[in-house]
């Protein structure tokens, strides 16, 4: 990276290196989510509000939200670690997702969701069903690999 006047000036290896990472992210976020437990929830949200529009919003912003936490979380680790302990739990952390991502998810009939608002709804439905999803896990181990 240099420097110019004062701005940063990013270089050809950097740019690089940041769209690697995020093509890393995006696909390993895309294969985990095949088959996901929220896939199911955004159909149940669709076939009871029938607005999908505010679904999709809400979607969208639960993800972005809660994926944001999960990678600020693993930056913060990373802080805590050595790197060789931090490569050991990431290689482990894989290696357990990728059997998880084995199991698949399943949506009980008793979940009710209620509320008005199918945007307020479909944000809290979706915010707490990624607690603990793979897909967050990959991000918090992503944000730990790459700060």
């Amino acid at each position: 990276m240099r420097f110019v006047y004062g701005y940063k000036i990013i270089t050809p290896a950097l740019h690089e290196h940041v769209v690697s990472v995020l093509v890393l992210s995006l696909t390993t976020a895309a294969i985990a989510e095949i088959g996901d437990k929220t896939q199911l929830l955004s159909l149940v949200l669709a076939s009871r509000y029938r607005k999908p529009i505010p679904i999709i919003l809400a979607i969208l912003f639960a993800t972005l939200v809660n994926h944001a936490l999960a990678a600020w979380l693993g930056v913060v680790i990373a802080d805590y670690l050595s790197p060789d302990i931090l490569q050991w739990v990431i290689a482990i952390s894989f290696l357990l997702m990728a059997g998880w991502v084995l199991i698949p998810d399943k949506l009980d009939a008793q979940e009710e969701y209620s509320g008005r608002s199918a945007f307020l709804t479909s944000f809290m439905a979706f915010f707490i069903v990624e607690i603990g999803d793979k897909t967050q896990i990959a991000t918090s181990i992503l944000g730990a690999q790459y700060a």
